[in-house]
């Protein structure tokens, strides 16, 4: 199985999950192969009804098997806020930088022992049968005062990695996808990938 399409025209995702898949010998490809693709409007109230709808339709438009990833972060002090609406926290088409900036607007004078947080992913791979195989990840961390750090997006920026204390956007790439959210969640797709392939008969 050398090729599949990820469900999603975010670059840095397509960057990140192309890099793990690569050292297994799947060739990704995003949505940007595929214009014709309309955008898949992420209404759903879970990361898992997200990402499934988005493979769903993706899988259904391509004839290829799909991967589609929700994610967000949820912050203990805000009730798990942004969650599923952490792409468009600050409007419809918000920027990486509006967000990050509500975020910090959200959390003005609470300390730093009160924000914990944890970014959360649901991946889900199906094909265009319907056959799927779903995995979860997760990363705790808790929100910084400030933004730093040049890498990754999203709330990377303000994301502190409890374990080592660092920014998630000051940690390389290889580094990020092994403690990630993402890369978690990826990994235990990948512990299924055999069977899935085998049970929908593109092994």
């Amino acid at each position: 199985m050398g090729r599949i399409v990820l469900a999603t025209r975010n670059k840095g995702k397509i960057a990140e999950l192309g890099a793990m898949l690569a050292l297994h010998g799947v060739e990704v490809v995003g949505l940007e192969a595929f214009p014709e693709v309309d955008e898949v409007v992420e209404d759903g109230d879970t990361f898992e009804e997200n990402a499934r709808k988005k493979a769903r339709a993706v899988a259904e438009a391509t004839g290829l098997v799909a991967v589609a990833d929700d994610s967000g972060l949820e912050v203990d002090a805000l009730g798990g806020a942004p969650g599923v609406h952490s792409a468009r926290y600050a409007g419809p088409g918000a920027t990486d930088a509006a967000n990050n900036a509500k975020l910090l607007a959200a959390l003005a004078g609470v300390p730093e022992a009160d924000r914990t947080c944890r970014f959360r992913c649901v991946m889900l791979a199906r094909t265009p049968q319907g056959r799927e195989l779903s995995a979860h990840g997760a990363w705790e961390g808790r929100v910084a005062g400030a933004p730093a750090g040049e890498g990754g997006f999203g709330y990377d920026p303000l994301f502190i990695d409890l374990a080592s204390g660092r920014r998630a956007a000051e940690m390389a790439r290889e580094e990020k996808n092994a403690v990630s959210h993402r890369g978690r969640a990826l990994r235990a797709l990948l512990a299924g990938w055999g069977g899935f392939l085998a049970g929908a008969g593109l092994e």
